[in-house]
């Protein structure tokens, strides 16, 4: 499936959340109500830490907490987009025992 191919792919499903490991999907316009894309930025032997660590957030632990943002997720925090949001959101890893 191409990069084009993905978005419209998405608008079918029921409330998704796409976890990939291309940069190009960190971007603002990106964001829909219907779903959640994150964009790891991250070595790929650390993928599963990582996907584990968000669902865990107390931000985006719940999928409607998820649904309409764009993340980047990178080893020192999140950045956020939101859907109808003028600025990005940086957030901090909580520190409440994750490990890498």
């Amino acid at each position: 499936m191409s990069d084009d191919e993905i978005i419209p792919f998405l608008h079918g499903l029921r409330r998704p959340t796409l976890f990939t490991r291309d940069r190009d999907f960190y971007k603002r316009r990106l964001c829909h109500a219907r779903y959640c894309l994150v964009s790891l930025a991250v070595d790929k032997r650390v993928v599963a830490v990582f996907v584990r660590r968000l669902l865990r957030h107390p931000e985006f632990d719940a999928q409607a907490k998820r649904l309409g943002t764009v993340v980047r997720v990178t080893t020192t925090g999140l950045s956020v987009w939101r859907l109808h949001a003028e600025t990005e959101t940086h957030l901090a890893w909580p520190t409440n025992g994750f490990s890498t």
